[in-house]
């Protein structure tokens, strides 16, 4: 790739050096070429090398293996090797001017026969391809050995005058198959463009729309080229050689626009590095100067200070001045890139300005890259997978045909962008666009892995609570079904023993009496015990506890509790949020009446207390509201306490009950 890249180079520059020498021939610095041409020509012949030696290059370096970048640069190697009798003398100038002439023809219908995609149209072609490449060479061959003399030069002589061997082949007319099959592969050529634009959509329709055009000019170039012999007796006339740098720069400019507006070869990013620092290399030399000379005057000529203050004054003007170059050529020349890199630097500046939340960096890179089905997943190092904007992990990423392009920051994984594999023909759009976005990108795989943390941590506290929860059911279940049993069981044995004892054993029974009272007392504390773990009444749901908490109330409670059942450990803590509540109404508030509302809504359990008391209540560290924030957040939910003084109170709590 290398060789080839350098080989490019070297048939570009050839080009370049022909066409100088031709210059300074025809201004009369470097002797005067035979082949020269009239001044006024000069700049048609410039734009004839240049154009298509320019785009082969680009497209050399590029794709090194592309066929037309190869006959680009051989086309303008061609027209700019005029001037070689500098080298072998005039005789061999003319003679091989006039064998040369048709490869003006035969590079553009080359391009014609592989645009765009630098392959025949099929195998069959191949035969038509190879045909055109006999006639070209064949005739090209005959016209070499021709001996006649030069018509429009009859003072120089034919080197080959007098050859045998080219008398008897010219003479006898062999040329004219070859002069028909040179026909015959021009209109080919204009067929099989044709043909690829009938069977083209879309964005390669559009490139081969633009060499169609131009094809045009080729079969008309060479019926005017035979007017011109027919009727004034000359190979190739003063007007016909015009038209023909013409044609030769116009097919040149058709494949660069094609490769430029269409994105043909991805070669765009080079055109516009190469814009960018051609003219900030201009600028920054134009902006060095005017300082050194201006300094210079009022300094003295020679003054280091004006060499420095020069320099200093292009260093620090470079970045500032590249941005403003880079945003002008891409305003101008790729306007995809320059608006999408303003969205994006947009967004950015939002994000700043706390306007906009970091985590919708997938969506707007989706957006400005075009692509409504990229996706962007976030790195965390802590488990070692990736991570969505919803904060749901991905332990593989997908293989459903996007391209998986991974995001660094100073070498280190952030991210991974999916996208659609066609945009890896725009990595400038790529590149530029991750490179705006870094700082957005980060935030939100920051926040992405607190968020993922935060809900292990409320996991962790969730699995905490609901082992608590089992673990007092299980106590609530031995106390009733083991201690409070035995303790039923040994009451009911003193009673019936109480019953047995005969008439003289009287003075027991006072004694057998006080035994079973402490027995139902101890029996009525287990119960008291059972209930602050788990209430039993809890089996029944959370309404039913309520209804049971409003009755055994000292003040009037107004109960609604429109809901079902919810997961247990939920309706628990709920329970004893109305239990603390409650008891706070009665003991501290003063209140006179009570309301207790528990619905269900939006996922979640929402439960409120509100009392008619003096209010001013405050969760104080240690006390039983601060407790049941404590129980409430073990759930996730949310506690707020409404109490201004004079006001009453009002407990307002919200548990998470999506299961």
């Amino acid at each position: 790739m290398r060789a080839l890249r350098l080989a490019a180079s070297v048939v570009a520059s050839a080009s370049a050096v022909f066409l100088v020498i031709g210059a300074l021939g025809t201004l009369g610095v470097l002797p005067k070429s035979a082949e020269a041409n009239p001044i006024w020509i000069t700049p048609l012949v410039a734009l004839a090398v240049l154009a298509p030696a320019t785009v082969g290059l680009l497209i050399a370096i590029r794709q090194p293996r592309n066929p037309i970048a190869w006959i680009l640069l051989l086309g303008a190697l061609t027209v700019a090797s005029y001037p070689v009798d500098v080298v072998l003398g005039p005789g061999w100038s003319l003679q091989i001017g006039r064998a040369t002439w048709p490869a003006l023809y035969a590079w553009p219908i080359a391009v014609a026969y592989v645009f765009p995609d630098g392959r025949l149209l099929s195998r069959r072609w191949r035969r038509l391809a190879g045909a055109a490449v006999v006639s070209f060479a064949g005739f090209m061959t005959l016209a070499m050995l021709d001996p006649s003399p030069f018509e429009d030069h009859p003072s120089v002589r034919n080197p080959l005058a007098g050859n045998a061997v080219g008398e008897s082949l010219v003479g006898t007319g062999i040329w004219i198959p070859f002069w028909l099959g040179i026909l015959a592969s021009l209109v080919a050529g204009v067929l099989a463009l044709r043909l690829r634009l009938r069977r083209s959509v879309g964005i390669e329709r559009l490139q081969t729309l633009w060499l169609a055009w131009t094809a045009a000019l080729i079969p008309l170039g060479l019926l005017l080229c035979a007017s011109t012999w027919l009727v004034f007796g000359g190979l190739v006339g003063d007007a016909v050689f015009p038209f023909l740098l013409v044609m030769q720069a116009a097919v040149a400019a058709a494949v660069g626009i094609a490769v430029a507006r269409y994105r043909l070869y991805a070669i765009e990013r080079l055109i516009n590095r190469t814009l960018v620092y051609a003219l900030l290399t201009l600028l920054l030399a134009g902006a060095y100067i005017a300082i050194a000379l201006a300094l210079g005057v009022a300094l003295g000529r020679g003054s280091a200070w004006a060499t420095a203050a020069a320099t200093l004054a292009v260093a620090l003007g470079f970045r500032p001045l590249r941005s403003l170059v880079q945003n002008g050529v891409d305003r101008r020349f790729n306007r995809a890139r320059f608006d999408a890199l303003r969205q994006v630097r947009a967004f950015e500046q939002q994000v700043r300005e706390s306007r906009r939340a970091p985590e919708e960096i997938g969506a707007v890179l989706a957006q400005a890259l075009g692509d409504p089905l990229a996706e962007l997943l976030f790195w965390l190092p802590a488990s070692e997978r990736y991570a969505r904007v919803s904060g749901d992990l991905v332990h593989e990423l997908p293989s459903d045909g996007r391209t998986h392009l991974p995001i660094r920051r100073d070498g280190v994984p952030t991210g991974v962008l999916l996208h659609d594999p066609a945009l890896l023909e725009r990595r400038d759009l790529l590149d530029g666009i991750l490179a705006a976005a870094t700082l957005s990108i980060e935030i939100a795989r920051l926040r992405v892995e607190v968020r993922l943390q935060l809900a292990e941590v409320h996991a962790s506290r969730a699995r905490i609570v609901e082992a608590g929860y089992e673990e007092r059911r299980r106590l609530e279940r031995d106390v009733h079904d083991g201690a409070q049993q035995r303790l039923v069981s040994l009451g009911m044995r003193i009673r019936r023993l109480q019953r047995s004892l005969p008439r003289e054993a009287g003075i027991l029974r006072p004694a057998l009496d006080q035994i079973v009272g402490e027995v139902g007392s101890a029996i009525a504390d287990l119960r008291q015990i059972a209930a602050g773990v788990r209430p039993a009444r809890l089996d029944d749901g959370l309404a039913a506890a309520l209804q049971d908490l409003a009755r055994v109330s000292p003040i009037p409670v107004k109960v609604e509790t429109p809901i079902g059942r919810v997961a247990p450990s939920v309706e628990a803590a709920a329970y004893f949020v109305a239990c603390e509540a409650l008891t706070n109404a009665v003991k501290h508030a003063s209140a006179t009446k009570v309301a207790l509302r528990a619905v269900r809504e939006n996922g979640a359990l929402h439960v409120s207390v509100s009392d008619d008391g003096v209010g001013g209540a405050v969760a104080r560290r240690g006390s039983g509201l601060a407790g049941l924030h404590d129980r409430v957040a073990a759930h996730g939910g949310t506690l707020e306490i409404l109490s201004p003084r004079g006001g009453g109170t009002r407990v307002e709590v919200a548990i998470p009950c999506n299961s």
